[in-house]
């Protein structure tokens, strides 16, 4: 609430608590746990700044700040908090704010672009997630962009120049720096994950002016603009990205103004701990830059976050202005946290700041604000106001009304207005016997269900006074004296009416037919030289077609090169010239042929040429057309044909030639060559693999075969080693033995008997 040219955010034991608009532009901070009321915090202050002239940036996460397009309501809590604030809850003024909404996909509000260029490389690359070696490489690419004048407006832009530089990356490397496949890959993926979150959407060809946000309305209040951030808020990077990149497109585009009454705009960057989240050491002094020196350019900075150990301490340093709602400290990081709140604060003996940061209420807040020398004030305990406008948010009806840049003062509902115009017929039913509501409602319901011409046929459209610049009541007039009733056409007038219809007369339409040769031409035409004969010539048959001349006649065919026939059947007959008289031939002596030693060449006919009107079919229109065309005549069959003439060279324009696309020609001549020549030796190799793997399967095959023999003899010897080694066997064996053994002693015996009776050395029986 705005109070002596003074924002009151609340009201403490010393009295209101005031920001001071000189001082607004030194930053600020509202910090607090979930539910304690900084909502109401920056809906205050957004108000105040809006009823001072200042025009106000803040992002809706939660869509609750919607409602300040609606007029607040009256509530007993409401009245409660004012009492204690020291206000008369029935002097508060609730009223509405200029607001406008803005989306970056364009659902909820107006939609808001930037070019891959404006975004810059440093928060592209946050908005990617890349590392430094990545952000390296992406820079060598913007930079290449920039020296040889190549567009960079979309993602379509960027991934097509990744595409080259991944295919030249030798050459890349050479002119800028290391530059390798994997990492323009890495990119590439990187990208491909933006679209998917909604990236494409937001990089267009026209990028977004940041003035549009530095508007004010017909009472020269500051207008509230309002990013519709639920959907922007679930992909973090981008969102943070996005509004490090408002803040720096401001620093970039606002010129110097140094200290002022009251700043240029003011923004509220709510669940600001994303915005230093994953942040690299470049990207974070850039913001310790903007935030230092866009001060001295009139734009007021403030974060909205849950505890100020979110906030890095060079940006801490900078904030001024703060309000600190509640913190609970259950966990020994939680106490840590609220030790350093408390010491952020200058000490007010009143109270200890510690332990009144954790006992807060909601709705109440530790509030320090600069003075008129810029100093920070004591911290007091302060119970903030509740704001002019609606708590909560609109309906989806409403967001989608305000969000296409329409007054939300024009909005009714579809169910407010149904029940509008059935309390109005019950009202109308009850009050029948009242001819004024009853000739309303049945003007207001029955007319313009009715035609014009049925109009005097409703109950009280009689008694309608006509103006008297109105000569046919029942015609309808520029502007409809009769409400509610629809413009319509009166029944045309028989123009036929008492007389005998007339058709209108024909006006022939002549067409000039293309073998048609007009007097002129016909002194050109050259006649043929007949030889001189004994004979008499035949008298020349009459032309019969030439009759129908006028009713047929040739045109051009781009199409297939050729002269086709076209008939005109309403076309008027041209009247043909009276034809010459044909000469009387006289009787001539038969010349004497002298013959040549060696046969004369026959002169060649020279071509004849003119030019004549064409009838041609123009294919964009599909009527046929008068053309001069250069014209020749066949000797042979009388007819004229077009000459075709070939097309005058154009001067080529010599283009300045990028270093890159040449080496991308000349790499691409020498990869064809290259693939030619790998191809016939991959086929070389392809054939000696084939004969190695063949030659492999032979030999594969026969040691498979030769194991498998081994493998039958081992286990055949197995077996017979487990017969042998079982009491069968053995026994088997030992009588096998002793049956040799038999055997052989008997036939040993045999032997030496019978050598001893050969030679007599046996014993006599």
């Amino acid at each position: 609430m705005l109070l002596d040219g003074k924002i009151q955010v609340g009201t403490g034991e010393n009295g209101p608590a005031f920001l001071r608009p000189e001082m607004a532009n030194r930053h600020g901070l509202i910090a607090g746990a979930t539910g304690t009321g900084k909502t109401v915090t920056l809906k205050v202050l957004a108000e105040g700044f809006s009823e001072m002239g200042v025009p106000v940036f803040l992002s809706d996460i939660k869509s609750d700040l919607s409602g300040m397009v609606r007029p607040g309501l009256r509530s007993e809590a409401i009245d409660k908090r004012l009492r204690k604030c020291g206000l008369d809850p029935d002097r508060f003024d609730y009223h509405a704010f200029p607001s406008a909404f803005w989306d970056v996909y364009g659902k909820n509000g107006q939609l808001i672009q930037s070019t891959v260029r404006g975004m810059g490389a440093q928060l592209l690359a946050r908005m990617l997630g890349l590392n430094e070696t990545q952000i390296g490489v992406l820079g060598i690419l913007f930079r290449y962009c920039a020296e040889y004048g190549i567009p960079l407006l979309t993602l379509d832009d960027l991934k097509q120049q990744l595409i080259r530089m991944g295919e030249n990356a030798r050459e890349f490397t050479l002119r800028y720096g290391n530059v390798t496949v994997p990492t323009v890959g890495a990119i590439q993926r990187a990208v491909a994950m933006l679209e998917e979150d909604g990236g494409s959407v937001f990089f267009g060809e026209t990028e977004f002016n940041v003035l549009e946000w530095m508007k004010l309305d017909d009472q020269d209040r500051g207008m509230i603009n309002i990013l519709a951030a639920d959907e922007l808020f679930t992909h973090p990077l981008m969102y943070s990205t996005f509004l490090l990149w408002m803040l720096t497109r401001l620093y970039e585009t606002l010129p110097e103004r140094g200290d002022a009454e009251k700043p240029l705009i003011v923004f509220f960057f709510d669940e600001a701990h994303l915005l230093f989240d994953d942040c690299s050491r470049t990207l974070m002094d850039k913001i310790e830059q903007v935030v230092r020196l866009i001060r001295s350019k009139g734009v007021g900075v403030y974060f909205i976050t849950q505890s100020p150990a979110d906030i890095p301490m060079s940006i801490l340093g900078q904030l001024g202005n703060r309000v600190q709602h509640a913190l609970r400290a259950y966990t020994p990081l939680d106490q840590k946290a609220v030790k350093v709140a408390a010491q952020t604060f200058r000490v007010n003996e009143a109270f200890n700041t510690e332990e009144a940061i954790t006992s807060l209420k909601t709705g109440e807040a530790l509030v320090s604000f600069l003075d008129e020398e810029g100093a920070p004030g004591i911290v007091e305990r302060v119970t903030i106001l509740p704001p002019q406008s609606k708590l909560g948010a609109l309906s989806e009806e409403e967001r989608a009304w305000v969000g296409q840049g329409k007054d939300i003062q024009d909005f009714v509902s579809p169910k407010a207005a149904d029940d509008d115009v059935h309390a109005e017929a019950q009202a109308c039913e009850s009050a029948r016997e009242s001819a004024s509501c009853s000739t309303a409602a049945e003007a207001a319901v029955s007319i313009p269900e009715l035609p014009l011409s049925q109009a005097a046929e409703v109950p009280g459209a009689a008694e309608t006074p006509v103006p008297e610049h109105v000569e046919n009541p029942t015609a309808p007039q520029a502007d409809s004296w009769m409400p509610g009733v629809p413009p319509a056409w009166p029944e045309p007038a028989d123009p036929f009416e008492g007389q005998e219809p007339q058709s209108p007369a024909q006006i022939p339409q002549l067409e000039i037919p293309v073998m048609y040769t007009r007097p002129e031409f016909a002194s050109a035409i050259p006649t043929l030289e007949i030889p001189v004969s004994s004979t008499t010539p035949e008298p020349v048959q009459e032309n019969t077609a030439q009759k129908n001349m006028s009713q047929t006649f040739k045109v051009f065919d781009p199409v297939t090169g050729q002269y086709v026939e076209q008939t005109k059947p309403e076309m008027t007959p041209v009247a043909e010239p009276a034809p010459a008289p044909a000469p009387v031939p006289q009787p001539q002596a038969v010349p004497t042929i002298q013959v040549q030693p060696v046969a004369a060449q026959p002169a060649v006919p020279q071509p004849i040429l003119q030019q004549m009107p064409v009838m041609v079919m123009d294919p964009t229109t599909g009527q046929y057309v008068q053309q001069m065309m250069l014209m020749q005549q066949d000797p042979t069959t009388g007819n004229w044909i077009a000459v075709q003439q070939a097309p005058v060279a154009q001067p080529v324009v010599p283009q300045p030639v990028d270093p890159i696309a040449l080496a991308e020609q000349q790499k691409a001549a020498a990869a064809a060559q290259k693939e030619a020549e790998k191809a016939a030796l991959q086929a070389q190799k392809e054939a000696e693999k084939a004969e190695k793997e063949a030659a492999k399967a032979a030999k594969e095959q026969e040691a498979a075969e030769r194991r498998a023999r081994n493998d039958a003899l081992r286990e055949e010897a197995a077996e017979r080693a487990r017969r042998n080694d079982s009491v069968a066997g053995r026994i088997k064996n030992t009588a096998i033995n002793t049956a040799t053994r038999q055997v052989t002693s008997s036939l040993t015996k045999g032997i030496t008997n019978a050598i001893s009776d050969l030679f007599g050395g046996g014993k006599k029986k």
